[in-house]
């Protein structure tokens, strides 16, 4: 049975940048001012992925080709596979789109791989998120509540890990044993008080779960 699993957030962390910055700098470039708006807390997250994602005006063949030019870590894949032959699962936690989460895994041929995110799908040149109210995990702001997903996982694991970049990953982290952060998010746990380890990328993950025992040091 397994008792453990490996919680990461996807855009940022997994991925080595943002979908948004993506389309923004492709075909929307009013989306830099509404990104400084988005973090002065004027908009929801919701709100600014669905203007800056329904801007791009193209035909699904070419979202999906911007999509495929999102750059991953390389070292995400072989991680996983670590975590699976040390008894782990792995699981996305994400408040971007499981359109383009799904679409990258499969690109990376990484496969089994639960993913939570904001349901979504290609419309008028555009992606839309259509998150539901009704969802368990619904979350005003966020689309999804990624606290929420962690606290059902904490109680179907014994242990939960968590990697994540910025403030939405703040919530859950206070849940996980570890919490590897990345990027903006260090500061941010800094002023909740929840303790992390800061890393760059999922190798530097690797080194410290090896010291810990949880993956094999070979």
């Amino acid at each position: 049975m397994t008792t453990w699993a490996f919680v990461s957030d996807f855009d940022g962390t997994i991925s080595q940048k943002d979908f948004y910055w993506i389309v923004i700098e492709k075909y929307f470039p009013e989306g830099e001012a509404l990104y400084h708006r988005w973090q002065d807390g004027e908009m929801k997250d919701i709100d600014f992925l669905n203007i800056v994602f329904a801007s791009v005006g193209q035909p699904e063949e070419t979202i999906k080709r911007d999509i495929a030019d999102i750059p991953l870590d390389p070292h995400v894949k072989p991680f996983i596979e670590q975590i699976k032959k040390a008894g782990g699962d792995f699981i996305i936690i994400s408040a971007g789109c499981e359109y383009y989460i799904h679409e990258l895994l499969t690109l990376a041929d990484i496969r089994d791989v639960p993913v939570y995110s904001n349901p979504g799908h290609v419309e008028n040149g555009g992606l839309h998120l259509t998150p539901d109210p009704a969802d368990r995990f619904y979350h005003e702001r966020y689309g999804i509540d990624k606290k929420a997903v962690m606290q059902e996982l904490s109680g179907r694991y014994d242990t939960l890990y968590f990697a994540g970049d910025s403030e939405p990953d703040s919530h859950p982290a206070s849940l996980a044993a570890v919490t590897y952060a990345m990027k903006k998010l260090p500061p941010i746990l800094d002023r909740m008080g929840t303790p992390y380890e800061k890393v760059d990328d999922f190798s530097e993950i690797a080194s410290d779960l090896k010291k810990r025992g949880v993956l094999d040091r070979s």
